[in-house]
């Protein structure tokens, strides 16, 4: 019952995704790769984490496509994808082309590069992005508008 009574779980698509911090900022639990049961007492709401490169997408793909086809533990509810910038700037068009599609099948929010993060540091303001992200998982299920 480690993660019992935590309102979102966060699950990584890929190693190195930022699932882990996140979860330490954001509040929820980690739970690297695998489904939360919430029959179990685990959070029936889930968060997608991936990184904004093109294994990380495909990664996010792949676990949007596990949730659709239902293999997963009964009574689980995606919140979002999670897209964390996997360097500073913009994406080049290719990934941005992603982004959009993966935008058409599940609310996705967007992490900055955050320097700070990569060494374990803190930081005094979450990015305005993040913010929001934040407002979203702290929400009452169903609640909270959809973020794009």
């Amino acid at each position: 019952m480690r993660h019992h009574g935590e309102q979102v779980a966060w699950i990584t698509t890929h190693g190195g995704a930022g699932a882990s911090t996140l979860a330490r900022v954001l509040g929820g639990a980690d739970l690297g790769r695998r489904w939360p049961d919430p029959a179990k007492g685990e959070p029936s709401q889930v968060l997608l984490v991936a990184r904004t490169h093109n294994a990380g997408m495909r990664a996010a793909s792949h676990a949007l496509n596990a949730l659709r086809k239902g293999d997963h533990p009964a009574g689980l509810e995606l919140v979002a994808i999670v897209l964390v910038a996997d360097a500073p700037g913009s994406l080049p068009r290719a990934l941005g082309r992603r982004v959009r599609v993966l935008r058409s099948a599940a609310e996705v929010h967007r992490v900055p590069w955050v320097p700070a993060w990569r060494l374990g540091d803190e930081i005094d303001q979450l990015p305005r992005a993040v913010r929001a992200l934040a407002r979203r998982v702290a929400a009452p299920a169903g609640k909270a508008r959809r973020s794009r």
